[in-house]
């Protein structure tokens, strides 16, 4: 498990508050915490913890209170939400689970099994987060589905990256008449009527890729 972990502990309970910070700080983790559940709801949204650790049973806000309020909140929806309470009959279980609850441990939990909780939650997280687009080099390839020729998507390509029609002539080798061709048929096809809409076409195109 990563030692860089935040947990948040919401417990109204000193002892038991203290007990779960103990037991998450010597097992490497990072321990957040909170008195009751309005502080729980400000903290989870100010330190946007890994994780969260509630207990139900609270004065002021309960814990179903508190998942309700984080789960309607784009910035919390995501965190993994462990409830820890005494109350584990089999309506509990459901009702904490159906308000969106990702585990549901009973109090006095063994550390072996709250350790596993933690771990098999952020596994889980971690296969439900999406892997990051590889980022897609510009290239002048990324402009001939505009329709142009593979030579109109170069001189696209380089007019989009600033290039004067002289220095277009010395990257692409050809004559200054040459160019002026492929860019009034690159302005025809793309429907625009200067360099610098083409441009903004090609930057478009290519941001998108």
């Amino acid at each position: 498990m990563s030692a860089k972990l935040r947990i948040l502990v919401i417990e109204d309970e000193p002892r038991m508050r203290a007990n779960l910070l103990t037991i998450l700080r010597l097992e490497g983790f990072v321990p957040l915490e909170a008195r009751e559940g309005r502080e729980g709801v400000e903290t989870a949204r100010r330190e946007k913890p890994d994780m969260i650790l509630c207990d139900i049973s609270m004065p002021v806000m309960d814990g179903h209170a508190v998942l309700a309020a984080l789960r309607s909140d784009p910035a919390t929806a995501g965190i993994p939400f462990i409830f820890l309470t005494a109350r584990g009959g089999a309506t509990d279980v459901r009702s904490g689970m159906n308000l969106g609850a990702d585990d549901y441990l009973v109090k006095p939990v063994e550390v072996e099994d709250l350790l596993a909780a933690i771990d098999a939650r952020m596994k889980r997280k971690e296969q439900l987060t999406p892997a990051p687009k590889p980022r897609v080099e510009p290239s002048p390839a990324l402009l001939v589905p505009l329709g142009l020729t593979e030579r109109e998507a170069e001189v696209l390509f380089w007019l989009s990256q600033g290039k004067t029609n002289p220095e277009l002539c010395i990257l692409l080798g050809v004559q200054l008449t040459t160019i002026k061709k492929h860019l009034e048929s690159i302005f025809q096809k793309l429907g625009v009527e200067n360099r610098t809409s083409a441009a903004a076409v090609a930057l478009e195109r290519m941001n998108q890729a």
